[in-house]
């Protein structure tokens, strides 16, 4: 769902080579030897596949079955062939005309051709390839060299989605059980972790047990150096919505040295801080994780954390995050104000000026709920350039992403962020959660049926020559 990255299962086959019979449709073509003009899975259809699609199609992803082998590739060759021609898979909603990202999981119009005639020849297994070193590449015949994916001899990682093991894991000492009344609930679970020594961080993902009971999740990372602060005495989770609220002060001792704010939403991976960029891991702190579960009709029980992963190079350029919009900078700027009156269809805008000095934007995370049609965001300098961020013509809840830039992109002292958002409020939007259609607007802890119009942004100082800087 976010961000392209390599789940290679080439070492896995070679330790054990399946047993399992091919589909009857495709068992005598998959059995014959493919010529040296026609694709095999092995070399051909197997970087490609496991690169775009398997970062949701594995066990315990939203992917309703596993996209990691020959067999399960091969048994749904027919469907494959029809979400791909008609671009409805692997999921990527920005407009590829408007901006490029460096984590486009978009198939090539050459990809598409490739898997084409592979399914067409029959779905040929193969033989397995020779398990090349890390870095080392292979183009696909028919592919250009720009669109080739890389083969890297990775194994699919239990309980991530990255490349590799976590080097921490932290989750919440206590699961949660949310009860199946329907009714959206609001929790903050604390998090403590002491540590050897503090940590250069290359990623963070946010796990779950039960990762379709969540609408969204926020973390703050706080560190809290005193000794004398207790980190572990005080409550696991407080549940906003059916205790007192006034319980969340017991944490308010820990909110003085925020290291990183992030969070997830459906379609999102894990976030990535490539070369120098990053974030430093406290020695000793806490995680205040905030989950919005949403409505359930059984009760169910589910278990939340992060993985890190941490990298040898100091970070010399520490990040920060920062929120436009509905609950963030500029909220009460929107125009006209943001009310989403029912039976109509709404466009909504937003403009923010950067006052500070020169900055290196790394990527951009748009956000609305259920009524999003279009979402788009710019940045005008103050020398009359415009700057593309995303534009999302058919906005879907179901997958958002956090756009990587492929290079940092600089924004001048002075320039105007602007956000273009529309709304369809009537009853010919399939998800409208209210019918008939309601008066919405954004409120309090902005609930499903509230609506939110906000862009995050992770960001640095900017140095001469940001701009040409590969974060691919």
């Amino acid at each position: 769902m976010r961000i392209a990255f390599i789940l290679s299962i080439f070492l896995l086959r070679a330790l054990t080579a399946p047993t399992q019979e091919p589909p009857a449709q495709i068992h005598k073509s998959a059995q014959t030897p493919a010529s040296t003009q026609s694709p095999t899975y092995e070399k051909d259809i197997a970087p490609i596949i496991l690169s775009k699609c398997a970062a949701c199609h594995q066990p315990g992803e939203a992917a309703p079955f596993s996209l990691l082998s020959w067999q399960d590739v091969a048994k749904r060759a027919s469907f494959i062939k029809d979400v791909i021609q008609r671009h409805y898979m692997p999921p990527w909603h920005a407009d590829r005309q408007y901006s490029h990202f460096a984590n486009e999981r978009s198939l090539s119009e050459a990809e598409i051709a490739l898997i084409t005639q592979w399914i067409d020849n029959g779905a040929p297994q193969g033989k397995p390839v020779p398990i090349l070193p890390p870095g080392v590449s292979q183009a696909p015949p028919g592919a250009s060299a720009a669109s080739h994916v890389p083969v890297v001899p990775i194994v699919p990682i239990p309980g991530t989605i990255y490349h590799r093991k976590p080097d921490l894991v932290l989750t919440a000492t206590d699961s949660f059980r949310l009860a199946g009344d329907n009714t959206e609930r609001f929790v903050v679970f604390k998090i403590p972790f002491e540590l050897k020594d503090s940590a250069s961080v290359e990623a963070i993902e946010f796990i779950c047990s039960n990762k379709r009971l969540i609408h969204h999740a926020n973390y703050a990372v706080q560190a809290v150096p005193d000794p004398h602060i207790d980190i572990k005495n005080t409550a696991s989770f407080v549940n906003l919505t059916d205790d007192d609220r006034s319980k969340v002060d017991q944490y308010m001792p820990y909110r003085k040295i925020m290291a990183y704010y992030g969070g997830w939403i459906p379609g999102t991976s894990y976030e990535y801080f490539p070369k120098e960029f990053g974030w430093v891991m406290p020695r000793r702190g806490v995680i205040l994780m905030t989950v919005h579960f949403a409505p359930s009709a059984t009760d169910e029980g589910s278990i939340c954390g992060v993985n890190l992963f941490f990298k040898r190079t100091p970070v010399t350029r520490p990040m920060k995050i920062i929120s436009f919009g509905s609950g963030g900078i500029g909220e009460q700027q929107i125009e006209p104000i943001f009310y989403i009156k029912a039976n109509t269809v709404q466009t909504f805008r937003l403009e923010v000026t950067n006052p500070s000095a020169d900055q290196s934007l790394l990527y951009v995370w748009p956000h609305m709920h259920l009524l999003g049609k279009e979402y788009k965001a710019f940045i005008t300098t103050p020398s009359g350039d415009t700057i593309r961020l995303v534009h999302i013509p058919e906005w879907d809840f179901r997958w958002q992403e956090i756009y990587r830039f492929k290079h940092p992109i600089r924004v001048p002292k002075g320039s105007v962020i602007h956000l273009e958002c529309t709304y369809d409020n009537t009853k010919d939007n399939p998800s409208n959660p209210n019918s008939p259609p309601k008066n919405v607007f954004s409120m309090g802890d902005m609930r499903t049926k509230d609506e939110m119009m906000t862009l995050m942004m992770g960001f640095l100082p900017y140095k001469q020559g940001d701009e040409n800087i590969d974060l691919e």
